[in-house]
């Protein structure tokens, strides 16, 4: 039976092997997007963690300049708020111990090990929602960087730095393998905890989640189980958290570009943002952007951001398109900033 005590409120704190957490509320690896200023952003709002985007092992143990400099970047400004996990991808043992003990030495406080993504590049290679059909290898993969945290930890004796996992339910509808591998993932690698997305590989985001599946497995598992999957607004999530016993929920989709959600969960924000609360943090993600990436890279890279906000900005859906066009083909962070002008002036402009 599972050790997890059943926590009261998303607001309780609670331990993740020796590391303590302040809130049961994080945010998800978010892949291609979960850097250190989109991660700063949701503890801002009140997420007790965040976890990285995925970074593969392979690029780390080669020492790949890009994967290191940018994508292993631990702002201090995050430490403020809680602790950040690094999640890492591959199929190798010795790899992703190699990878784990670099990850550790940079200061990360946990690492997940990613063995749920569905996008079939990376299951091709062997890793992610693959290891599911190969659990021998999945166990050795969780145990090899749970022996190379341990070797890689500034002290030892408190237990050395967590490995986490996070399992899809299963590689096709009806298919509960990843629930059989929480259970050896736990009992043969030693991982500190699950972290469960009740849907299949093969839906990706589609469909319902099988919560009941989850509540299972915090029912029958010796370690924290961290729900995600289809936690989309404050209430339902309350809802879920309290159906499953889970020890925390793990926010993904539902928070892009809406870190109003974690406030709401965490602080007792009632109502959602205004239009000038959206206005004023996407200035903010901007700014973060251009010291992450410089000014020329990051107006590209924004281009992924500008939708999720502009949906909250409350427009007309005919002002709302067009802003969005606009955004898409701006040359210049400038051209994109005065396009975000105020609303009145960014309707008078589109209309």
């Amino acid at each position: 039976m599972a050790c997890m005590p059943e926590a009261d409120s998303l607001t309780d704190p609670w331990t993740l092997g020796s590391l303590r957490v302040p809130n049961r509320v994080m945010l998800a690896p978010l892949a291609g997007i979960g850097n250190w200023f989109v991660r700063l952003q949701a503890k801002r709002y009140g997420a007790g963690m965040a976890v990285s985007e995925m970074v593969s092992s392979h690029a780390i143990h080669y020492g790949n300049e890009k994967t290191c400099r940018e994508m292993l970047r631990i702002d201090p400004r995050e430490r403020e708020h809680g602790p950040v996990s690094i999640q890492l991808f591959g199929e190798d043992p010795a790899m992703m111990r190699s990878a784990v003990a670099h990850v550790a030495e940079l200061g990360a406080d946990a690492i997940d090990i990613n063995m749920g993504c569905p996008v079939p590049k990376v299951q091709r290679t062997g890793a992610g929602a693959a290891l599911l059909a190969d659990p021998d290898r999945a166990v050795a993969v969780a145990r090899a960087a749970v022996e190379g945290a341990h070797e890689a930890a500034r002290d030892p004796a408190a237990g050395g730095i967590p490995v986490t996992v996070k399992l899809r339910s299963g590689l096709r509808a009806g298919d509960t393998s990843g629930f059989a591998l929480a259970h050896r993932l736990v009992a043969e690698a030693g991982v500190a905890a699950i972290a469960f997305h009740p849907r299949s590989a093969a839906v990706h985001h589609k469909g319902a989640p099988d919560y009941e599946l989850a509540a299972r497995l915090v029912d029958s598992l010796p370690a924290p189980v961290i729900l995600t999957g289809g936690l989309n607004d404050a209430e339902h999530v309350r809802e879920v958290f309290a159906r499953t016993g889970a020890a925390a929920v793990m926010l993904a989709r539902g928070a892009l570009g809406n870190p109003w959600l974690f406030a709401q969960l965490v602080r007792g924000r009632k109502q959602g943002p205004t239009r000038e609360e959206v206005r004023t943090e996407l200035d903010w993600t901007i700014d973060r952007a251009v010291e992450h990436l410089g000014e020329q890279r990051a107006g590209r890279y924004l281009r992924k951001f500008y939708p999720w906000y502009v949906a909250r900005l409350q427009l007309d859906s005919g002002v709302a398109k067009r802003l969005q066009e606009s955004l898409q083909s701006a040359e210049t962070l400038a051209d994109a900033r005065r396009l975000l002008a105020p609303a009145s002036a960014t309707a008078a402009q589109l209309a």
